[in-house]
């Protein structure tokens, strides 16, 4: 199979730096070519501007949706941009690894996902009527592929927990998977996060490399999260709203999974 992993931190040599390290060791071991996104190295641009489409006309009035559409029909955007997309057609699966900076993904792993999931290829696609809404949220141009998020975090996994200060962990990163991962199609498998970096030491460094290892091996076998498909029934279309039936008296995330 194929992965790529894109991979956002600036030190190479920091515990991040060793987790990719090992990540990409043990895929290729089991047999799986791997292409390693490493955006501090490879100096990603991390904005998205009208410098994205090579055909821009100075004195031209801006649209981040309009113009991502006209570069990536007309073939026009940014090599930098078009390589990124060409490697997730080839992925089978998909790794997003980054330390947890303020409750996300450091800017320049947001900046990628800005550029990358351009209009035409990642969003604005699909009918939309009053039976389907676009191609989106289990569905779309990653449908097949599956995704999975590595996250570094210096806090105790107790701060995480559903009674933790800074709210459960699934929580915090329903934005980056349902809304990152799944809304383009990725089958989305439950996060790995390591805990307490600050405090792993060499044997930590090692349980965390077991651990980690154990999830790389079973990324083909392990089920995905349940997310519910926009267009398969759950939810009232145009108002995208799950069905009253479905979760009565609930709200939150947790609805939107089944």
């Amino acid at each position: 199979m194929n992965v790529l992993l894109v991979y956002a931190h600036p030190e190479p040599r920091s515990l991040n730096g060793s987790i990719k390290d090992f990540s990409v060791g043990r895929l290729q071991r089991n047999g799986h070519t791997v292409q390693v996104s490493d955006l501090y190295a490879m100096q990603w641009k991390g904005t998205l501007d009208a410098q994205d489409d090579t055909a821009y006309r100075a004195g031209t009035r801006f649209d981040a949706s309009a113009d991502s559409l006209q570069a990536f029909r007309n073939g026009t955007q940014s090599a930098d941009i078009a390589r990124e997309q060409e490697k997730l057609r080839w992925a089978d699966a998909l790794i997003l690894q980054f330390p947890l900076w303020w409750y996300s993904m450091p800017a320049i792993l947001k900046g990628w996902i800005d550029r990358v999931y351009a209009c035409g290829f990642a969003y604005g696609v699909g009918e939309h009527s009053d039976t389907r809404w676009g191609e989106r949220f289990g569905e779309g141009v990653m449908a097949g592929k599956r995704a999975m998020l590595v996250v570094t975090t210096g806090g105790w996994e107790s701060h995480y927990a559903p009674r933790g200060i800074n709210g459960p962990i699934d929580d915090i990163l329903f934005p980056i998977q349902h809304g990152i991962l799944f809304y383009p199609g990725f089958d989305v498998l439950a996060p790995h996060v390591i805990y307490r970096t600050g405090k792993i030491d060499e044997a930590g460094f090692a349980a965390a490399c077991t651990a980690l290892g154990q999830r790389l091996d079973d990324l083909w076998t392990s089920a995905p999260i349940a997310f519910r498909k926009q267009n398969a029934g759950d939810y009232q279309i145009p108002a995208l709203t799950l069905r009253p039936e479905l979760a009565p008296g609930k709200a939150g995330f947790g609805i939107h999974v089944a």
